[in-house]
């Protein structure tokens, strides 16, 4: 039985359930160790800590991902054990959430003038309280049977390069660790592999105080996961990882369904100075 899940979204970002709900989840499926990763949004914290509390064999971790741009894609920067309450780190994470609300829009347009017609106001009803990201556009565009699979969505549309793609609010990989160190988190690289060099990522990002590496992820083969330990060996990172789970798609890995070794959530939180 898994036991370690460090990566998954709630509807304080661009998941299907309610923080509380994936606590729910967590400890019917038995997890041991777990993170809420929002995207660029720490709303879920709270709602999802005190939930866990009904759980006292659960041991819960704040956390984010940090979306950042690369000149050929983008990368994603997780925070774990952050300071929440930061005043400077909620501030940068509400300009990134302003800049998704836009972008979305933005997207909507270019869609509709390819004759996809969605309505931006029905992609604000799918997103509710959380923070508008693409699945929601996605979720339009497959409501309306324009697309079959969430996967098409983003290869053909709205994914970098595709035709009703915009560009948002810009950060760096090296400025989204920094930012992350300065709330007092621990910054991992989430899944490596889809970034064209992770080994030169990975030393860059070193240097600017990256702790971690995203090994252990839903859509590694075991060449791709073993390349990463490698690379956490290389740069003395801990091997992290987790399912990136939103409970959107029918297609995705289920909360916990990736192996992730509990010896991972071991170092990270030793690397906090929390005891396990």
């Amino acid at each position: 039985m898994n036991q370690v899940d460090l990566h998954f979204h709630s509807t304080a970002s661009d998941g299907k359930y309610k923080p509380a709900e994936l606590i729910a989840k967590a400890a019917v499926f038995g997890l041991k160790v777990i993170a809420l990763t929002d995207h660029d949004s720490i709303e879920g914290i709270a709602p999802a800590m005190e939930a866990a509390k009904a759980y006292p064999d659960l041991t819960f971790i704040p956390g984010v991902e940090i979306s950042t741009d690369l000149p050929d894609g983008e990368a994603h920067i997780l925070g774990y054990f952050i300071d929440y309450t930061d005043p400077e780190f909620k501030k940068e994470l509400e300009k990134f959430r302003d800049s998704r609300t836009g972008r979305g829009r933005r997207m909507v347009e270019k869609l509709n003038a390819l004759g996809i017609k969605i309505d931006w106001a029905r992609v604000q009803a799918i997103a509710g309280d959380g923070a508008i990201g693409r699945p929601h556009v996605a979720q339009a565009m497959l409501e309306k049977g324009y697309i079959k699979t969430f996967e098409e969505a983003f290869d053909k549309y709205i994914g970098h390069g595709g035709l009703a793609y915009v560009e948002r609010e810009k950060m760096t990989p090296e400025e989204a660790v920094k930012l992350i160190l300065r709330a007092k988190g621990i910054p991992v690289l989430a899944h490596p592999f889809t970034v064209k060099d992770p080994a030169t990522m990975a030393k860059s990002l070193k240097a600017a105080g990256l702790m971690g590496i995203e090994a252990y992820y839903k859509d590694n083969t075991p060449k791709a996961t073993q390349n990463t330990l490698k690379l956490a060996k290389r740069y003395g990172l801990i091997a992290t990882g987790g399912t990136d789970y939103h409970g959107i798609s029918d297609n995705e890995v289920m909360l916990g369904g990736t192996k992730v070794p509990l010896a991972a959530a071991e170092k990270l939180m030793a690397l906090a100075n929390i005891p396990h």
